[in-house]
């Protein structure tokens, strides 16, 4: 093979690698716009013809298969969602950003690598494993220990999602503190700041976009997880009073129902219906955190 034969397979080479990642990249926006188009063609029918919007968002009644007068009321079930997520959120914000500061601004070397890939680990474990954890061990532990009837509930739910949410809520923090320059921390102690005023008064309050994109990365988990808020919440249809309810989350709702539905009911569309809801919220809240953390690692 002569120097140009070598030249016009390099190019050829060269541009093959250009097209697949092109295709790699693009993939995923295919994937998400192909995924909003078959929920919406199969909930449009609900849509158009069925859907009352005060009761779809302001009645707490979900009996969709009521043969004299189904109802299709999601407020419990977004109360439900609601509870739990921002349970796991009062869990998971303090666990994360304590853990962001321990391994950005104390932890070094070999320590500082280990404690970044357990992280890593705690975000592979699967749901439904921390399902079983929330049904096997959570549920006798928390009747045990506060006296009630029932361990599956919003409590019980609501430590689980916050402990599936903290690991990456832990990255994306950890990443935020690591992106304010040294400059900020050198120009504190020189003036005498100790170590957490250091941290407290200047690296927290540099990286605080970033900081909000967690924690809106966190939310945006706990709306779209199913397996594990299925397990530990008890599912049932109720408005919390407190965190010994149970409840129904609007992801569970689907999981559990859409495969004892007749294909083109109202019942089966006012799920796709729940789904549509639910993609919008969760890309607006992954889309905000998305742009926040764009947003500081520019600065």
């Amino acid at each position: 093979m002569d120097a140009f034969d070598r030249r016009d397979l390099a190019w050829f080479i060269d541009k093959l690698v250009q097209v697949l990642v092109f295709i790699g990249g693009i993939s995923a926006i295919v994937f998400i716009i192909g995924i909003f188009i078959f929920i919406t063609m199969e909930g449009f029918g609900f849509l158009l013809d069925t859907l009352d919007f005060r009761e779809f968002f302001m009645s707490p009644w979900w009996e969709p298969t009521d043969e004299d007068e189904p109802s299709f009321g999601i407020l419990a079930l977004i109360a439900g969602t609601a509870s739990v997520t921002g349970l796991a959120m009062l869990v998971a914000i303090p666990f994360s950003l304590g853990a962001a500061i321990y391994i950005g601004e104390f932890a070094t070397g070999k320590k500082r690598e280990s404690l970044k890939v357990l992280v890593e680990l705690l975000a592979a474990i699967p749901s439904v494993v921390w399902g079983f954890i929330g049904l096997s061990i959570m549920n006798p532990l928390i009747i045990e220990l506060f006296d009630v009837p029932v361990g599956l509930n919003v409590l019980n739910a609501g430590v689980i999602l916050g402990l599936m949410a903290a690991p990456i809520m832990t990255s994306i923090a950890e990443d935020a503190l690591k992106a304010v320059p040294d400059r900020y921390r050198e120009a504190a102690e020189a003036m005498g700041a100790t170590r957490w005023q250091v941290i407290f008064k200047v690296v927290l309050s540099a990286a605080k976009n970033g900081l909000l994109g967690a924690v809106l990365l966190g939310v945006g988990r706990g709306f779209g997880e199913t397996m594990a808020v299925l397990m530990a919440t008890g599912h049932a249809i109720n408005i919390p009073g407190s965190v010994f309810d149970s409840v129904r989350a609007l992801t569970a709702t689907i999981a559990a129902e859409l495969g004892e539905t007749a294909v083109g009911s109202d019942h089966y569309q006012a799920l796709f219906t729940i789904g549509i809801f639910l993609f919008v919220i969760t890309f607006v809240i992954n889309l905000t955190a998305d742009l926040i953390v764009r947003g500081i690692r520019n600065k």
